[in-house]
């Protein structure tokens, strides 16, 4: 009986020390566990916007087009809709560029047919600013990201029709 009443005793005297203990162990986690996903959402960015770029590229070769786009805006509308929900359509289409390069001079080819049999095609994002949830210092700058993709483009199949690329 006397054994059962000092435990009580002492069971008592550390019942508010749970709340103490889980204050003081909560606060380290929880920074630990933000600067993790603050750290890891850029690396993700990074990767889905390498990803949407590359099935830009993808799409780009196989000189296919949206009903009513052309092909440099069909590229940008596959790469939107490829990148996670990150881009969209009516903020961050000019942060997507289409440039058709010549092989042989390794020039961009800015007049006549750029989607030429052998041209090569990059597709890139730029300039996509990305900030900090928690801002350590204060003049914590966002992260530009710039993301390039390449390809080159084959002969057209037998009775296809080049789409036009502005």
């Amino acid at each position: 009986m006397r054994k059962n009443l000092g435990t009580a005793l002492r069971k008592r005297g550390r019942r508010g020390s749970y709340f103490v203990e889980f204050a003081l162990s909560f606060w380290p986690l929880f920074v630990l566990m933000l600067g993790i996903v603050d750290f890891s959402l850029p690396i993700f960015l990074r990767s889905a916007f390498t990803s949407a770029t590359r099935e830009g590229v993808r799409y780009a070769t196989t000189f296919q087009t949206l009903p009513g786009l052309n092909h440099t805006d069909s590229i940008k509308t596959i790469v939107i809709r490829n990148s996670g929900g990150f881009l969209n359509t009516t903020n961050d289409m000019n942060k997507i560029e289409v440039r058709f390069y010549n092989p042989v001079t390794f020039n961009e080819v800015t007049s006549g047919v750029k989607n030429a049999d052998g041209n090569v095609v990059e597709v890139s994002v730029a300039g996509y600013n990305w900030s900090w949830m928690v801002p350590l210092w204060r003049s914590a700058s966002p992260l530009s990201f710039t993301v390039r993709s390449a390809d080159r483009l084959e002969t057209l199949p037998r009775y296809a029709v080049r789409p036009a690329a502005p």
